[in-house]
């Protein structure tokens, strides 16, 4: 896990020996893990609605993060819980571990390595085994404030830790998370985007799986006017295991965008995913309906022999004009593999489900309940904390109220 050479004020020249030169990388690429990175914003376009990575993000809404204009007026909030053998650090961008789990791949992710202020590191000792969850709260800068983070979560040799990342509060926010999981460690992330309806979150995730590393890492988007988070998994050794699962709800006026990349570079591997999302909300005259758009990438190299992995997204329209976008991709550059598929699947309420409810003398308001419910059941079971899990609960039957559903 070498980290490239950054100076202090965290800007590297775009051609290295990882990037291609700037002027080539318009060129077609390989495949998705060969995608042009640098931690130079400068070496990134202006993204426009032509370009594939942002083709579904409405860029106008973004408050300048895509294009310079965004310039720090705060900081954000970062506190987290006690819990023996685990150190917390806040240190500079020059810091020798800040960004070895993953290069920017996009310009709003590189504007956030450029601008963060400092870096907090958060890392659990070999062969520690954390009882209880660490908890970590981001708070927002504020209404109309904006601000860059950077936040890294570390797991030496053997260890096993539980995280929960709460993101509250109000503001313009853009982040990178990476996540270190060394040799044999086992990590479980819950993040939560439960942030207030003016907020404006873009997030990369960087997560780089040593020799037999577990990474259990489950996504949920609740709160905010546009969140968009891409998490990309690397392995460095054979015998890697992630599993990336989501849940998001959006109501009128939301877009949510979740972009995942899940690149096999080491053989015997294994990931699986699995995101369910629901829309409601009809947003009315010169308004915009709730929107969200998962786009999963899995990309197995040549060397990647005998990996196993499968990807599925499924999508509940609750109310008319409500739009999901889903694209799941598979590349395949080898054939010596245990399996390998994808799905996709949006539709509206099951019919048959809800007549056989109502036919023993449920009513259709229950039902629709009941049936909600019960399909976002298989991600929150997974989830290991329960407090975590009554909360989401809770959360999905406040979604439900807002119509009627």
């Amino acid at each position: 896990m070498s980290n490239p050479a950054v100076p202090a004020n965290g800007v590297i020249d775009a051609v290295t020996s990882e990037n291609p030169a700037r002027e080539d990388k318009s060129k077609l690429v390989a495949n998705k893990g060969a995608q042009f990175t640098s931690y130079d914003v400068n070496a990134f376009e202006i993204p426009s609605g032509r370009d594939e990575l942002w083709r579904f993000t409405p860029l106008r809404r973004l408050r300048g993060l895509h294009d310079g204009s965004a310039v720090a007026t705060a900081g954000a909030n970062i506190t987290v819980s006690d819990a023996a053998g685990v150190t917390v650090e806040t240190v500079a961008r020059d810091d020798a571990r800040i960004g070895v789990a993953g290069v920017p791949a996009d310009r709003i992710a590189a504007q956030a390595y450029s601008s963060f202020s400092d870096a907090t590191v958060v890392t659990v000792a070999s062969e520690n085994e954390v009882a209880e969850p660490i908890e970590i709260t981001v708070t927002g800068p504020g209404a109309d404030a904006i601000a860059y983070g950077h936040l890294q979560i570390r797991l030496e040799k053997f260890a096993v830790a539980t995280v929960v990342i709460d993101q509250v509060g109000s503001g313009t926010y853009a982040e990178n998370i990476e996540f270190v999981v060394d040799d044999s460690a086992q990590l479980t992330v819950v993040l939560i985007q439960d942030w207030e309806s003016d907020a404006v979150h873009v997030a990369a995730h960087h997560a780089r799986l040593g020799r037999d590393a577990v990474l259990r890492h489950f996504n949920v988007s609740l709160g905010g006017d546009l969140v968009r988070v891409s998490p990309t998994v690397h392995y460095d050794a054979p015998g890697g295991d992630a599993e990336l699962l989501g849940l998001y709800f959006a109501d009128a006026g939301q877009h949510l965008e979740q972009r995942l990349l899940v690149d096999h570079t080491a053989p015997k591997c294994k990931s699986n995913v699995l995101y369910k999302g629901a829309l409601q909300g009809e947003a009315g005259p010169g308004k915009v309906d709730a929107h969200t758009v998962w786009i999963g990438d899995v990309l197995i190299r040549a060397e990647a022999e005998d990996t196993s992995t499968f990807e599925f997204n499924r999508n509940l329209v609750l109310t008319d004009g409500a739009r999901a976008d889903s694209v799941p991709n598979l590349e395949i550059e080898t054939g010596e593999i245990l399996g390998a598929g994808h799905a996709s699947a949006t539709g509206r309420f099951d019919d048959e489900q809800l007549f056989y409810l109502r036919a023993r003398g449920i009513s259709e308001d229950a039902a629709r309940r009941l049936i909600v419910r019960g399909f976002f059941h298989e991600i929150i079971n997974r989830i290991p904390v329960p407090a975590v899990r009554e909360r989401l609960d809770a959360a999905i039957e406040t979604e439900l109220a807002v119509t009627g559903a």
